[in-house]
């Protein structure tokens, strides 16, 4: 029996549905575009969040990037003691290197000081390129991967050859049907042999396009005689990063005078704690823009209740009518309540598929 008067509420609901097409759509739209933000942020963070700590972990589980405030998500937002701090310095790497039998490789790296850099190859021209100084044991350590040819050496960094290692994007981008080693090309206006070509990494900080120029540390020098803005990156012995953390912390305490009851004035920044602080601030992130979608959602659920509201005030005489040849209130009411359950299943399926869409 239970059966039969549902049945015939669902038939009933389709027909005032069919009978007031406007009306439903509007309803549907409301709760389309509530459910479909909520689904539509939810997947977009979801997928940020696994991008970003493919990034992260790509820098490698005994790496250490070494800068005189946190690599990562607070640079927009530093303290005027942070954004006052003395620059790194190249002695602080060799100094490292000497000093702590925890740490397998030391690499400093130059930062040019141009906001925007270019490569040029018989005509062709790329912009913004990341061009970096570091020496050989940047590449010892793993961060790069060669694809053609070799990278360069110490030696070549203390004479300041003219030669640079790209990466792929750049190979095609610049010698699509040739062969790029031995080739010399234009970066920011200085003639430069290309010995080696790098794999794009399979996650990077500079997105999906592989624009790394690396050149040797002294070369980078002669080029930018002004530049100053260094990073040291170092590589643990396997399975002593602690050890290595406490050494290359207390190498330049020293170095740079720090006093024993300040903190530190520089930053060491591993993949896991870059990824814990990342998560930190997705996680509040995805809070305020689930409470935010939610409000759409709660939109359109007020939506619902209104039509239903004006549907039940029109069709007064109907209910009327129905109940006095034998309808039970619990006939209308199951009625009333299978027309809001239609209208927000399509709305909810619909705003689910909207959401995925807005995800791809």
């Amino acid at each position: 029996m239970r059966l039969v008067a549902f049945t015939n509420g669902f038939m009933l609901a389709l027909q005032t549905i069919r009978a007031h097409k406007l009306r439903a759509f509007l309803t549907v739209v409301g709760v389309i575009i509530g459910t479909g933000t909520i689904i539509g942020v939810a997947a977009i963070m979801t997928g940020f969040d696994a991008s970003m700590t493919a990034v992260l972990r790509s820098f490698g589980p005994n790496s250490i990037i070494v800068f005189k405030f946190p690599v990562g998500f607070r640079v927009n937002n530093l303290s005027p003691e942070e954004r006052t701090r003395k620059n790194l310095t190249y002695d602080n790497a060799a100094h490292i290197r000497e000093r702590c039998p925890a740490v397998a490789e030391v690499s400093p790296m130059l930062f040019a000081n141009r906001n925007t850099i270019n490569v040029r190859y018989q005509g062709n021209d790329m912009y913004d390129v990341n061009l970096f100084g570091v020496e050989e044991a940047y590449a010892d350590g793993g961060q790069v991967d060669i694809h053609l040819g070799r990278f360069f050496t110490d030696e070549e960094s203390r004479h300041k050859m003219p030669v640079v290692v790209i990466g792929q994007d750049l190979e095609k981008g610049l010698f699509a049907n040739v062969n790029a080693i031995g080739k010399m090309l234009l970066v920011d206006g200085h003639p430069m042999q290309v010995i080696g070509t790098m794999l794009r990494p399979s996650a990077s900080f500079f997105g999906d396009t592989d624009t790394r120029v690396l050149v040797p540390y002294g070369t980078m020098q002669k080029l930018y005689p002004t530049a100053r803005e260094n990073a040291i990156v170092v590589t643990a012995e396997e399975g002593r990063l602690p050890e290595a953390l406490d050494e290359v912390r207390a190498v330049l305490r020293i170095d740079r005078r720090v006093p024993y009851n300040k903190p530190d004035d520089f930053a060491l920044s591993t993949a896991e704690q870059m990824v814990s602080d990342f998560r930190q601030i997705t996680a509040m992130t995805f809070l305020v823009m689930a409470v935010l979608s939610s409000i759409g959602l709660l939109v359109g659920g007020i939506g619902v209740m209104n039509i239903m509201l004006v549907s039940v005030t029109e069709r007064t005489q109907e209910i009327g009518i129905r109940k006095a040849i034998g309808a039970r209130r619990a006939d209308i009411v199951l009625q009333f309540l299978l027309e809001a359950a239609v209208l927000t299943s399509l709305g909810g399926v619909a705003g689910i598929i909207f959401g995925w869409l807005i995800a791809i």
